[in-house]
């Protein structure tokens, strides 16, 4: 399809935005596959880096900040680098973080078995009152959207729930929820 038509598609109507947006999504869809290649991202950080790269490209279209000088093709593929860059970059620090922990697993295998088994307990106790002070941290939405997915529940079932338009904006959304937490979590652990 024509950069014009979906250009305008998207700057349309309601309905005829979410079914040209679609159609951007599908139409560069392999650019996931190069993120694998080119980047080594694994296929859920290139599908996220991606699915962000079309909710950017649409933003920018709709706010006018699309100016034709490029192609569709080579716009997204610009802000789909700069993504993946950002994950690789976000990717290396965090593996240059030492995540300090007040009792490690080697540790507790010195234990006599019931002082293992009250140190095990505190440690989960904390772990819950650390999780659920983190969910109660970020928006209503995001918690119901992780809690659903720790039950068992399917992107495509999120996606019914909340009504959005397939299990791909769903799976963004909860990748991004759990990113929120992750970020609280590397913040109060640094």
């Amino acid at each position: 399809m024509r950069d014009s038509a979906i250009v305008n598609g998207i700057l349309g109507s309601q309905k005829e935005r979410a079914r040209f947006e679609k159609e951007l999504y599908l139409q560069y869809e392999y650019f996931i596959r190069e993120g694998c290649k080119k980047y080594h991202l694994t296929h859920e950080d290139s599908f996220s880096a991606y699915s962000d790269t079309v909710l950017s490209a649409v933003t920018n279209i709709v706010n006018g900040r699309f100016d034709n000088k490029f192609s569709l093709k080579t716009y997204l593929f610009q802000i789909f680098h700069n993504k993946c860059v950002d994950l690789i970059r976000k990717i290396a620090n965090n593996k240059q973080q030492v995540h300090h922990s007040t009792v490690t697993p080697e540790l507790l295998t010195h234990l006599p078995d019931e002082v293992k088994t009250v140190v095990e307990k505190l440690i989960n106790h904390e772990k819950i009152i650390m999780v659920t002070k983190y969910l109660d941290a970020i928006d209503e939405k995001c918690k119901e959207i992780l809690l659903l997915s720790v039950d068992g529940y399917t992107d495509k079932e999120i996606a019914e729930k909340f009504s959005y338009n397939n299990a791909a904006v769903a799976k963004t959304s909860r990748l991004r929820c759990r990113e929120k937490i992750n970020k609280l979590f590397t913040t109060n652990y640094e």
